[in-house]
């Protein structure tokens, strides 16, 4: 069509694409913001089954609200009965274009695409909703590094009768083998997928390849899937483990949801992310202590004696007797160690958080994380003075001279990031803070659902300042965390797109003022500051990393 024109309160700038629906950067002329409008030709009107998914899309994902799931903001007709829909106006590359120009990054940043991936797949899978059309082309990277999974055009909820056995829909290279056979279809037919995706994001090449759509079918069904090129991409065992799991043929040995393959891939992270301690020279423990073990080296030679005898009396016996067919030993397994309920680290006591279902956000989202143990207290004054001592940095200007038995505050989220490092930690990720905080059942505050009076927590106090770490112990959380309501904001580690009100709040308070492409993390809790609500142990803030505040600390977790 002849631009600009206009829909509505849309004006139609630029087309960007498309083939049966049309999509075209606008600008909604109320509100000033720049989107994207998709409308379905004639053509496509005039066919009722592509009118049927557009008008499916809309509905499904306009539902749908998530940080890594593309937002839908409007729907409606234009004049002449074409359907449109609104939506978000990203900037930047889908994931095919992505891996192809190699600005995917390194193998953390993979993990971290993958991750953002699987959050966006667990929480459409919350809401019933399968998608099955996962591929590099339907995830987006925005220039700021955000992940968006994008086109619901073959959704399917989970209720829905729409399509019939065997129906085959999908594209053929990412389909499961019970999608290629068109037989029922479930939310496991996108953990396949993903474990295709993966493949294919940490190789750069696709795991299936054929001429024909036959051969294809017949790799997915027939074939296993060949894990070679990921070993000689050198991908660590356990990234290759992931994609061999989500790809098994039968859906019951795969993941039975995002939440376990979410907890995998943090795990994966952590591991990554982990400091080496080398054996050959004594490591001093985070605090100073020292963490030497003169037992290690006859340990080690004690044990080399014992192979090399192992080997020799068995080549001597090979040589004595013929070989005869020996049965193979039956693999044990280790029981997995029973964790203790609170440990004590050189920086402070660690409380437990049981591994399993939890619920999360606003809306009580079902999801999984495995065990893991977090800070009772916020990190100290006096812990972070150690650290700054051994470090030879300066105490932040805000906590300077305060009590060694406040929390730390002043920090921005690289000072936070690099004490828990230096410590043997490792910052909260958001699902982790919030369970710690909340529960399995979703709590409005750390000891239930109702406010009691007095309020065992440091909030409201407009003139008010902080308490010691561990005090209001009467309002700890169910696994004896305290004062995760009020007192300080804490970091976590999840980075986040601001939005505008946050642009501008921050302009005015920062300089240099930030920008949407800097990173920005979140804070979770409420401060001393704060006025009481009911929302804090699930709603939270986005600042840019390098904002520090006297009502900003963080407490750290770590992975038994």
């Amino acid at each position: 069509m002849q631009l600009p024109a206009r829909i509505g309160k849309y004006e139609l700038q630029e087309f960007l694409g498309g083939g049966m629906a049309r999509v075209y950067r606008a600008l909604d002329t109320v509100i000033g913001r720049t989107v994207a409008v998709k409308i379905l030709t004639e053509e496509g009107c005039a066919n009722e089954e592509i009118k049927s998914r557009f008008l499916q899309e809309a509905r499904l994902a306009g539902n749908v609200a998530h940080d890594n799931v593309i937002n839908i903001y409007d729907f409606g007709e234009d004049a002449e009965g074409r359907p449109f829909m609104v939506m978000e106006f990203l900037k930047g590359e889908d994931l095919r274009h992505a891996i192809k120009s190699g600005a995917t990054g390194d193998t953390r940043n993979k993990l971290r695409i993958a991750l953002d991936i699987a959050r966006a797949l667990e929480h459409i899978h919350s809401q019933s909703i399968i998608h099955r059309d996962i591929k590099p082309d339907n995830v987006h990277i925005t220039t700021t590094g955000a992940v968006k999974l994008m086109d619901f055009g073959i959704s399917k909820a989970q209720d829905s009768t729409r399509t019939t056995t065997g129906v085959v829909m999908g594209t053929p290279y990412y389909m499961a083998p019970e999608q290629v056979l068109g037989r029922n279809i479930t939310p496991l037919v996108d953990v396949y997928s993903f474990g295709v995706l993966l493949f294919e994001l940490m190789t750069g090449t696709r795991p299936i390849a054929g001429d024909t759509v036959e051969r294809i079918f017949y790799q997915i069904l027939q074939e296993p899937l060949n894990l070679e090129p990921m070993r000689q991409a050198e991908i660590p065992d356990s990234i290759i483990d992931l994609v061999a799991r989500c790809t098994e043929k039968d859906p019951e040995k795969r993941p039975q949801g995002f939440g376990e393959v979410c907890a995998r891939i943090r795990a994966i992270i952590h591991d990554w992310d982990a400091p080496t301690q080398p054996l050959k020279s004594a490591q001093p423990s985070p605090l100073g202590a020292p963490m030497r073990k003169p037992w290690l080296i006859p340990a080690a030679i004690a044990a080399m004696v014992v192979v090399l005898a192992g080997v020799y009396f068995g080549i001597r016996a090979t040589r004595i007797r013929p070989a005869a067919p020996i049965a193979a030993p039956a693999k044990t397994v280790a029981p997995k160690a029973e964790l203790v309920q609170m440990i004590d680290t050189p920086a402070g006591k660690m409380v437990l958080v049981p591994g399993g279902h939890f619920l999360f956000g606003e809306k009580k989202e079902s999801r999984t994380l495995p065990d893991f143990y977090i800070d009772r207290t916020e990190v100290t004054n006096e812990a972070y003075a150690l650290f700054c001592q051994e470090k030879g940095k300066s105490m932040p200007p805000g906590a300077a001279g305060e009590d060694p038995r406040d929390p730390i505050v002043d920090v921005a989220f690289l000072d936070a990031q690099q004490f828990a490092q230096w410590a043997g930690k490792r910052l909260p990720t958001m699902e982790e803070w919030e369970k710690a905080a909340r529960g399995t059942t979703g709590r409005l505050y750390p000891w239930g659902d109702d406010l009691v009076s007095p309020l065992p927590a440091n909030i409201g106090h407009q003139d008010g300042s902080v308490m010691h770490v561990g005090t209001n112990a009467e309002g700890a959380t169910p696994y004896g965390a305290v004062n995760m309501l009020g007192n300080v904001w804490e970091w976590v580690d999840e980075s986040r797109t601001p939005s505008p009100a946050a642009l501008q709040h921050y302009a005015g308070i920062m300089k240099p003022p930030p920008s949407a492409t800097e990173p920005w993390y979140v804070i979770r809790g409420g401060s001393f500051a704060d006025p009481v609500r009911n929302d804090y142990l699930w709603d939270f803030a986005t600042v840019p990393a390098r904002f520090h505040s006297g009502k900003i600390g963080f407490r750290c977790a770590k992975t038994p």
